[in-house]
């Protein structure tokens, strides 16, 4: 893996990330598999699988077929999990930062999977079209709690009868907020997966 220079901080819930971007790779061993991905300064987590994204992709439950979507999918790690575990998804991944989405359309591509669908765009809003059976999030934190509420809350709309959400967040901040808004939107909420200080949340659309 190549060696990186600081970066400057810079928020990675961007559009147009504003650093020159100096590209690695990093590999992980996820679900007893061996990945590598192609990422950039400017995207999150970009030298180093987080242990959020390593829990979520780790346990993440999936439909035996069917659509899902990656809400915030940065170069693309869970979805391509998810994608390459299970060929029979059709798996959509989402992010608002371009560079990332041009970083999950080469993973997807290096890991020759025909089964992603990448889209660049704010939360929901590039797949206003679709219905999905699962959607699963390691939400941008950093930008503030609104936005993960948006996420947490637009859910309902884009899941189909009986769809999954599932969301990882740190264990010190997924107390009685995110339980109320996960019961909020849903009307249930549980902790299905835990490890190394998170947790990931589900919802069940009833």
């Amino acid at each position: 893996m190549s060696k990186w220079k600081d970066d400057k901080t810079e928020h990675y819930f961007a559009q147009h990330p504003k650093s020159k971007a100096r590209f690695g790779f990093l590999r992980a061993c996820l679900r007893g598999r061996s990945f590598e991905f192609l990422t950039a300064s400017g995207v999150f987590s970009h030298r180093r699988i987080d242990l959020g994204t390593r829990l979520l992709a780790e346990s993440v439950l999936l439909p035996s077929e069917g659509c899902v979507l990656d809400m915030g999918c940065g170069y693309g790690a869970v979805g391509i999990v998810a994608a390459m575990f299970n060929p029979r998804l059709h798996v959509v991944l989402v992010d608002v930062n371009a560079r990332a989405v041009w970083l999950a359309r080469q993973n997807a591509e290096r890991n020759d999977l025909r089964n992603i669908e990448v889209r660049c765009g704010n939360l929901y809003e590039p797949v206003e079209d679709l219905v999905f059976d699962c959607v699963f999030s390691n939400p941008p934190v950093s930008a503030g709690m609104e936005t993960v509420k948006e996420i947490i809350c637009g859910a309902p709309k884009h899941l189909s009868n009986k769809g999954l959400f599932e969301m990882v967040i740190r264990s010190k901040v997924a107390g009685k907020r995110f339980t109320a808004l996960f019961n909020e939107a849903f009307g249930n909420c549980e902790v299905f997966a835990r490890r190394s200080g998170y947790r990931v949340l589900l919802s069940r659309k009833e």
